[in-house]
């Protein structure tokens, strides 16, 4: 059956899809949100038309499965040298095939209508009444395609969208479908263009700024000029609604005086509102937000913002979001950048793709800066089928359309040229490297290009390194120092970090440092020593943050968890199917680490974290460690100290790897079983009492574990005890992300609990949900196979999480247990 044919079919009956939008104005932008979906089988036949609402994971739904794109290759950047069964390496969800989107909606014929496409996963192909009118391959890309009037019969046009994603195209879950937003936008047939306008503060001061402007102007589908219209061009800068600068014509710049400056402490916004007029007449009018601050990176100073030297406490985070998917939602962004501020981290690299509009506009709002990354491969693929087949011909727009997307936003303080390509070792590498930093420097001069590098014992010497502007290492913590020695720019940026695996609420004795580890359960060990070949422990960077003033700061790997990648196992070891790597679980619940980078990066408020949890076998040795921003602290075990430890200084970390034992710091974790590859790192237990106060071999006493923090002049000023728990008794639920005020999304945990409001560390009770409004609900084990679309979960070390929408009534169940109310009010 011909595209046209099942276009047509399905128009007949399905009514015109819903919109929102806002108040009729001059120019109008509405979301398509309700369209008709159908997977499609390999002779074009559609499997079952469904309504959905757009933003639209097909995947997430499951089940997972270990045959989902289940993959026999060799991952030659782990350090591989033959190929092996990668169980879950894509997340095990059913993301391949084909899918068929169709909707009908209302135009006016009058006007000129343009969509936007956000992001559809993947190769999409866009037809208007049966006209084919736009094609895109990369999945994570914004693109836009006009509906020609031509295309239009009577007042309404049937829009169809055809996807397809192929077998290992991906070495993480990339989602399907139309996972982000559609617009329809409507304006006159002069207009400013989609990416339309670009915006700078080139002189930024606390008593004045210039702010420059470009704007461009199309016709219908052609470029064209204000004389050419016969139009004027006014651009009004606006602060707080007010007027306080204006630009007249395509071109120009103004001064702001006393401008209020864009941080991630003062995350201020302008808006540049330019309106297109003829004769008195408005036709068109578009607002560009954009923020009034300066960036520059030199040997001298590294990383400055408004004249501030800092270093980035960054993450890394891959796009999906859990178990809603890859389907993006503003409420579930908006969780994430509130945990990770809380945690004191002020930097998001989107790895390794484009992100979501409205990740970029939060970053403004919220002051979180950003790495933008487009790829994470070249013309040399890592898989048979990722974006390697299409770079050549795609390189350039694909760039394009991400840098004219996001040039004007605050938040993002430079660009990655790619991940890790394996072009870093071949003899093309510096000429790729050298052009496609060309072209993002004709769109934006602005901000300078990185490039995440992990073969650092090549890029130091082969030219490739000199040739990135600003040089980028994954890991490689042990080449930091050759490479500054031997690099013209003499700054190194930690473009990806640590890879430190743990699961939260689940802890392996002894405490020992592990290179890829496994157990039977499947799970790594929150104490926070475990890490793949790679990679390393989080003190690794800290230290070279702290100590070296040409380091720019780091993006840790990751932030939160991700499907696929299940990392140390992804070798035939199924059912692990999501990473690892997060410093935060799928179910958006922090592991211990969490607590680790607060103590380290959060500045605006204390951090005191202890762990493990208290219910052991009596007898049993048991590790305990504390995480502190204060100097030191002092442990008990239901009343008795077991000692007052301090953080080492830098000078005795020598001492401890030299065999030292210090009285009042922290003893080395001793190092297990280790093979370090030769571009990897060497264990660095030295570094742990710098940064941990840690107490080995402590016996096990039913009752509590207590540790009270002391200040610099020697007083306690803080405790936190963890109890032994009792028998599972009830559900308590905790409403997580309320104070950030969700328009829809509510993130609810669910605690099982002992009589006493304990937390039950071991607790693996189905808890259900009873009532309206379940979205979605996840646990944080990488190895459940339990559906996230289902309102039951187990829990994972006694919680999970579910996702319900705002005024959602109901109760949290499990089989023994009393249930918690949920009124989601």
């Amino acid at each position: 059956m011909t595209k046209h044919l099942i276009s047509t079919l399905l128009a007949a009956c399905v009514v015109l899809a819903s919109c929102t939008s806002e108040p009729v104005s001059v120019r109008q932008e509405r979301l398509l949100t309700r369209w008709q979906f159908t997977l499609v089988d390999d002779q074009g036949q559609p499997a079952g038309w469904q309504t959905v609402t757009v933003p639209h994971d097909w995947a997430i739904s499951g089940p997972f499965d270990r045959e989902n794109d289940l993959q026999k290759v060799i991952v030659v950047q782990n350090g591989e040298n033959e190929a092996t069964w990668k169980t879950g390496r894509s997340g095990g969800l059913p993301w391949m095939g084909k899918g068929h989107y169709h909707t009908r909606i209302a135009v006016d014929t009058a006007r000129w209508n343009t969509l936007v496409f956000d992001g559809a996963m993947s190769h999409a192909d866009i037809y208007i009444n049966g006209e084919e009118v736009c094609y895109w391959p990369y999945g994570y890309n914004t693109f836009d395609c006009y509906i020609l009037p031509e295309l239009i019969n009577g007042d309404s046009v049937d829009i169809d969208v055809y996807l397809e994603n192929k077998p290992q195209q991906s070495r993480w879950y990339p989602g399907a479908g139309i996972y982000r937003n559609v617009h329809l936008i409507t304006t006159d047939r002069i207009h400013v263009p989609t990416f339309g306008t670009l915006v700078r503060t080139p002189e930024v001061s606390a008593e004045r700024a210039t702010v420059t402007l470009a704007v461009e102007l199309q016709d219908g589908t052609e470029t064209t000029s204000a004389d050419k219209a016969g139009v004027e061009i006014i651009t009004d800068i606006l602060w707080q609604g007010k007027t306080v600068a204006t630009i007249r014509g395509e071109e120009g710049q103004a001064e702001v005086s006393q401008p209020q400056l864009w941080s991630p402490e003062t995350p201020n916004l302008y808006i540049a509102r330019t309106r297109v007029v003829r004769e008195g007449e408005l036709l068109d009018q578009y607002n560009t937000r954009f923020g009034i601050r300066s960036i520059s990176y030199t040997p001298e100073h590294g990383f400055q913002l408004n004249g501030q030297t800092r270093k980035f406490k960054g993450v890394c985070n891959h796009h999906d979001l859990g178990p809603l998917g890859a389907a993006i939602h503003k409420d579930a962004l908006r969780h994430q950048i509130a945990m990770l501020q809380d945690m004191g981290c002020d930097a998001i690299r989107t790895s390794h793709n484009m992100p979501a509009p409205e990740l970029v506009e939060l970053c403004d709002e919220m002051g979180m800066m950003m790495m933008i990354e487009p790829f994470d491969v070249w013309n040399q693929g890592k898989t048979e089928n990722d974006y390697n087949k299409e770079f050549a011909d795609w390189w350039q727009r694909d760039i394009t359309n991400m840098v004219k997307n996001y040039r004007n936003n605050a938040s993002v303080m430079l660009w990655s040229s790619g991940n890790e390509v394996w072009n870093q070792v071949l003899d093309d590498g510096i000429q790729i490297v050298t052009d496609l930093q060309a072209l993002f420097h004709q769109l934006d001069p602005t901000r300078p290009v990185t490039n995440g590098m992990d073969q650092a014992m090549h890029v130091i010497h082969n030219g490739f390194g000199a040739a990135v502007e600003l040089p980028g290492f994954n890991y490689r913590t042990g080449r930091y120092l050759e490479a500054y020695e031997h690099l013209p720019q003499k700054m190194i940026l930690g473009s990806e970090t640590a890879s430190t695996v743990s699961s939260r609420g689940v802890y392996k004795t002894p405490a020992i440092l592990r290179d890829f580890a496994n157990y039977p359960d499947f799970q790594s060990s929150g104490y926070d020593v475990e890490y793949c070949p790679w990679s390393g422990l989080p003190e690794q960077d800290f230290q070279l943050q702290d100590d070296y003033p040409w380091t720019l700061g780091q993006f840790v790997w990751t932030g939160f968890d991700y499907l696929g990648e299940p990392s140390p196992y992804d070798t035939d070891a199924w059912p692990s199917h999501s990473s690892y790597f997060g410093i935060i679980d799928l179910a958006s619940l922090p592991k211990d680490r969490y607590y680790l980078y607060r103590s380290q990066w959060q500045t605006q408020s204390p951090t005191l974290h202890l762990l493990p949890h208290w219910n052991w076998q009596e007898g049993e040795l048991v590790p305990v460690f504390c995480y502190t921003s204060y100097p030191a602290a002092e442990l008990f075990v239901n009343g008795k100290s077991y000692g007052k430890l301090r953080h080492a200084t830098p000078e005795e970390t020598a001492r401890l790897k030299a065999g030292e034992q210090i009285p009042g710091v922290s003893q080395m974790p001793k190092v297990g079983d280790f093979e370090v590859p030769v571009w990897g790192a060497q264990p660095a237990p030295e570094l742990l009492p710098r940064y941990r106060l840690m107490w080995f071999d402590v016996p096990f006493e039913a009752g509590s574990i207590e540790v009270v923090a002391y200040d610099a002049d020697g007083k306690a000023v803080a405790r936190e005890a963890i109890h032994t728990a009792g028998e599972p008794h009830h559900l308590k639920a905790i409403w997580a992300n309320r104070s950030e005020q969700p328009e829809e999304l509510c993130y609810i945990t669910l605690r099982v609990e002992d009589k006493d409001g304990n937390l039950c560390p071991n607790a693996a009770n189905i808890i259900r949900y009873e009532g309206n409004g379940f979205i979605a609900t996840a646990n944080g084990d990488a190895a459940c196979l339990d559906s996230f679309v289902e309102p039951q979960m187990h829990a994972f070390a006694g919680q999970c999480t579910f996702i319900v929408r705002r005024g959602s009534r109901g109760q949290f169940a499990a089989d023994g247990l009393l249930p918690a109310p949920a009124n989601i009010n």
